[in-house]
Order: structure tokens, then C-alpha cells, then sequence
């Protein structure tokens, strides 16, 4: 990329699908020291994303219009901070950009904190490397980190034909836990070819009334659906939920260890999923393809197809 600019698509304002534009005039960064320029050759794009666009992380972070979107990459090094080792200019990478930065990863190229950055899994092209950071590692965190989930044990993973949730299914098939999910009833021989044992079709059952006895519940959901996640817990079982608070009465009532858990993409994180790609244990799950053009479009699909997996930006040419 010659020059100071590069395409980018940016947050104009807090808002709808109108509100992201893609330009060819944005300022292409330089890392500070203990950063990597990344040359961005794909981005996953979350549903955090969406709520960044819509003004519902504003309570993190206030964005400067315009600013760039996206967090998770993969790309190749093209720059390195004065105090980064163990990485150089050429790499293959991927990680997680400053989603909240104004810097982020819908761009040809993007600032990112060496400690949020691996190596690419080698067999993995791109594309397929992009949708996995903020996924596998909130799994990873999650099972192993939190819960410590161990094999013959029981796991509840709500939605798990989405994004995190297909990556914990796979996770959680590998320690050899018997995994229950909540899914729709269309995506239910998908979660199974993950790996689930039982599927509850959340539109036709109350898994409340279904199970119990369970050690461990995964919750990407919130609201009514991590309160009667207490409910089919054993005593001195987990509870990890990415959408909601602690509640001491019903954590005490139930005697449930409880984490609200904040996805932390660090690079001993993504090396531990690296080497489940590598074995075999864990794949990507990509359920559309959008060109960097088309940022808006993949940011409302993200929105409102309950994707199965994830979506991603292909933004290398």
C-alpha cells in the first residue's frame, strides 16, 4: 500500500446500517512500541461490533467520528513496535485490534497490541484464521479458564449454533464432556455434527424444565436465560455467562460459583487454540464472506440472520 492512506470502513455516527462508510482516504496508522502494524487480510466481525455501531459500548469507550471498526484479524506483520520481540515484519498473524480504538481491523491495515497477537495456525488459510479469535478464546476462557471443565462432566451451552457457541461445543467435545445446547430447530443436525449430545429447540422447550444436575452452563444469552441457569445446576457447579452480572442471592441459594465472564484475547490464549486447530480438535465455522465494500451489509446480517459461526470481511485484494 503506497502512501499515507487506505480503505477503511468507518462509524460516522451512532446509528444504523447507514451510518458505516467505506472510504479510501483514512490515515493508515504507525504502531507505537508496543504494537504491530498489521496488514489486514481478513476480519471477523462480532456482535459486539454491532453494538459498538449502534452506540451500546459507549459506557467503554466514546468513539471520534469517523472511526474504524473491528477487532478480530489475520494478516501478515507490517510493522513492529521498538519494545515488541518475538514477532517480524512478514508474519502471518491473527488476534484482536482495539475494537473500541477507532483503529480497528475493517481496514487494510490496523495498530494492535503485540500481547493480543499470534502466530496464524499453519493450516488455516486467512479467512478462516479471522473468525476465530474473540470465539475460540471466549470458549477456551470460559471451559478451561473458569470452569475447568473436566471429562464425563456435564455442560449446558446456550446458543450453540452461534459463534461462540459452536466453538464451545467443540471445545467441550474435546475435553469429553456431555454437552447439552439450546438451538433452533433448523440448526439442530448442525450443533450435533459439532458435537452435542442433546439439543433443546429453545422456541418449542424450556431447557429449565428439560435438565438438571448439570456442573457447568455456558451463557451467551442473559436475561431470563441466565436466571434459570441457576436452576439446572448441581451444588458447586459454574456458571459463566458473557451477558450478565452475578446475582448473589440466587448464586448463594443454588451454591453456584458464578463469572461474568470479559473475553481477554491474549496471545498464550490464541496459542492454546492454535494448537487445537493444529490437532484437529477445533475448526473454524464460517457461515458468510463479505467484501470490505460491503462492511455495512455484514455488520446487518450479523445483526438480524442469527448466522451460524461467523461472519468475516475479506479486505486483502
Amino acid at each position: 500500500m503506497k502512501g499515507r492512506n487506505m480503505r477503511a470502513a468507518q462509524l460516522t455516527a451512532y446509528g444504523g446500517q447507514d451510518t458505516v462508510k467505506v472510504t479510501e482516504d483514512a490515515d493508515k496508522p504507525a504502531p507505537v512500541s508496543d504494537q504491530l502494524l498489521i496488514e489486514v487480510h481478513a476480519a471477523g466481525v462480532n456482535p459486539f461490533d454491532v453494538k459498538v455501531r449502534e452506540g451500546m459500548a459507549r459506557q467503554m469507550a466514546e468513539l471520534n467520528f469517523p472511526a474504524t471498526l473491528g477487532g478480530d484479524f489475520a494478516g501478515t506483520v507490517a510493522a513492529v513496535g521498538d519494545d515488541v520481540q518475538d514477532f517480524e515484519v512478514g508474519q502471518a498473524v491473527y488476534g484482536q485490534a482495539g475494537a473500541l480504538s477507532g483503529q480497528g481491523s475493517f481496514a487494510d491495515f490496523t495498530p494492535v497490541k503485540a500481547g493480543q497477537v499470534a502466530a496464524k495456525p499453519a493450516g488455516l488459510d486467512f479467512t478462516q484464521a479471522a473468525a476465530l479469535p474473540l470465539v475460540s478464546v471466549s470458549a477456551y476462557q470460559a471451559l478451561v479458564d473458569h470452569m475447568d471443565l473436566q471429562k464425563g462432566q456435564k455442560i449446558l451451552i446456550h446458543g450453540g449454533a452461534g459463534g461462540i457457541g459452536s466453538m464451545a461445543i467443540q471445545l467441550a467435545r474435546h475435553i469429553g464432556a456431555h454437552i447439552t445446547t439450546t438451538a433452533a430447530a433448523k440448526d439442530t443436525d448442525f450443533v450435533k455434527g459439532l458435537g452435542a449430545d442433546e439439543v433443546i429447540d429453545y422456541e418449542a422447550q424450556d431447557f429449565a424444565d428439560v435438565i438438571k444436575d448439570y456442573d457447568a452452563v455456558f451463557d451467551t444469552i442473559g436475561g431470563e436465560t441466565t436466571v434459570k441457569s441457576y436452576t439446572v445446576l448441581k451444588p458447586g457447579g459454574a456458571l459463566v455467562s458473557m451477558a450478565a452480572q452475578a446475582d448473589d442471592v440466587l448464586a448463594k441459594q443454588y451454591e453456584v460459583k458464578f463469572t461474568s465472564q470479559f473475553t481477554h484475547v491474549t496471545t498464550k490464549r490464541l496459542d492454546a487454540v492454535s494448537a487445537l486447530i493444529d490437532d484437529g480438535s477445533l475448526k473454524p465455522v464460517i457461515d458468510k464472506v463479505f467484501p470490505l465494500e460491503d462492511a455495512a451489509e455484514a455488520l446487518e446480517y450479523q445483526k438480524t440472520a442469527r448466522p451460524r459461526g461467523k461472519v468475516v470481511l475479506l479486505i486483502k485484494r
